[in-house]
């Protein structure tokens, strides 16, 4: 199905300088500078500006706040520190959360635990503390700032979604998002901002290439899906040009039995069970979809916008597999001494590590920019953010009774956003910096 776009909005920069002053001194008005680094190509922490923020007070539901509150922006300190914000640890944060099930209406309701009566409440009370320095908590006002006539997809499977989910209801407290979706598939969904002039979508690609189930049932009774290695999934693919931002990310539905096709034919399955087709792996489809969904990103002529990479985010099943009897009922954050990414896991990981490094360097020559947005360790650390079987009520039959994928609302994925409203930041400091280094001749040509 088609979707109508809307039109990309570019800022050529002219050759005056006073362009640049301007441009560092808004961002200091809109941005906290704080110690940032995200692994790049080499993965290795570099020098940035650190600053500190004050963290947005608690929600109540029974006080609400002027607008005068809801746009105001914390004041700046800042200095030089070396920090990678993806490596660190859970620390208690009392004055979480910031948004209730309540409060916010864009929970998904196999992710509102609360409502289907889980008896803790400490699992959403953590924040994430990076090894050398401080991730400021989610500031609304600065996020929306900074995507002001800007557009963001979310491209991938319900975990993606579950996040898009989280970012709404963190901004709720500046503003709600009216829905602009041009077909009522709630796979494809899309909000505007009318104040900030400012949409996100979410693009449904469990396998992030075309693919289509074959069989309801299979081995395992969950499906079999034919997977076309090497063809687009143009639901997305073909929609994706417009946006200003794309968070891409894929994982667990690669478990399942697949199918694999290049060039129109079978050359191999994970786990299919069928006569005289050979078992390639689940690895190898993961590896080939994710070199195909890079691939048409880079292909797209008119792309000018940066790719995101949200990498892998770890199930938390124990006590046996999904769908044999397995939950996740810890009730506090793992310390990163006390386990570590392994197994299938950690493949997963890498697989998608060597794939970005490909298309990063591929994207380099065409004037694009991929960046890490590196959850797994942070994911990893929260067995207990997980709704187990607090997304749904005690008697109903669902398919994931004891859901140890997705993640509750409010709850641990909301630090996702924390990352990335932190390289947002980083990146317009970036950019800034950029520009004051150009040769003034060569400013014009700059497209952002």
């Amino acid at each position: 199905m088609k979707h109508q776009g809307v039109q990309n909005q570019v800022v050529v920069l002219q050759k005056s300088p006073k362009l640049v002053l301007l441009a560092f001194s808004t961002l200091v008005l809109l941005t906290i500078f704080i110690p940032l680094c995200y692994p790049s190509i080499s993965y290795s922490s570099i020098f940035l500006i650190q600053s500190i923020s004050k963290p947005p007070p608690s929600f109540d539901d029974h006080h609400h706040h002027d607008d005068d509150e809801h746009h105001s922006l914390p004041s700046t300190s800042s200095s030089t520190h070396k920090c990678d914000i993806f490596t660190g640890e859970w620390v208690p944060n009392p004055k979480a959360p910031y948004y209730t099930n309540r409060s916010c209406w864009a929970i998904h309701e196999h992710q509102n635990c609360m409502k289907y009566g889980r008896p803790d409440s400490e699992f959403m009370k953590w924040r994430w503390k990076p090894d050398g320095c401080e991730l400021p908590i989610f500031n609304p006002a600065q996020f929306l700032e900074l995507v002001r006539d800007k557009s963001l997809a979310f491209v991938g499977d319900s975990v993606g979604r579950n996040q898009m989910q989280s970012l709404i209801c963190l901004l709720s407290r500046v503003e709600y998002p009216i829905d602009v979706s041009y077909t009522p598939d709630e796979h494809f969904k899309r909000w505007k901002y009318k104040t900030y002039n400012f949409t996100m979508a979410t693009f449904w690609t469990p396998h992030l290439v075309k693919s289509m189930e074959s069989d309801p049932n299979g081995p395992t009774n969950t499906g079999v899906f034919s997977l076309y290695l090497d063809e687009y999934d143009v639901e997305w693919t073909s929609q994706i040009e417009e946006f200003d931002y794309i968070i891409i990310s894929g994982g667990h539905w690669f478990y399942r039995p697949l199918v694999f096709y290049e060039k129109g034919q079978i050359i191999g399955c994970h786990y299919c069970l069928i006569e005289n087709v050979t078992d390639l792996g689940m690895y190898y489809g993961y590896r080939r979809a994710f070199r195909t969904a890079f691939k048409a990103i880079n292909s797209l002529k008119n792309f000018k916008g940066i790719t995101y990479l949200r990498t892998f985010a770890p199930s938390h099943f124990e006590n046996g597999l999904w769908n044999q009897g397995g939950n996740c009922v810890r009730t506090r954050p793992f310390r990163s001494s006390e386990t570590h990414l392994d197994g299938q896991s950690l493949e997963l990981y890498m697989t998608q590590i060597e794939e970005f490094k490909v298309a990063e360097r591929e994207g380099k020559d065409n004037g694009l920019k991929f960046r890490l947005l590196d959850t797994t360790q942070a994911a990893l650390l929260r067995p207990d953010g997980h709704p187990s079987r607090y997304g749904h009520w005690a008697n109903e039959n669902v398919t994931l009774y004891n859901d140890c994928v997705h993640w509750c609302l409010p709850g641990p994925i909301d630090t996702w956003n924390d990352f990335l409203l932190e390289m947002l930041k980083n990146e317009r400091l970036r950019s800034a910096e950029e520009e004051k280094n150009m040769h003034p001749n060569d400013r014009k040509l700059l497209v952002r």
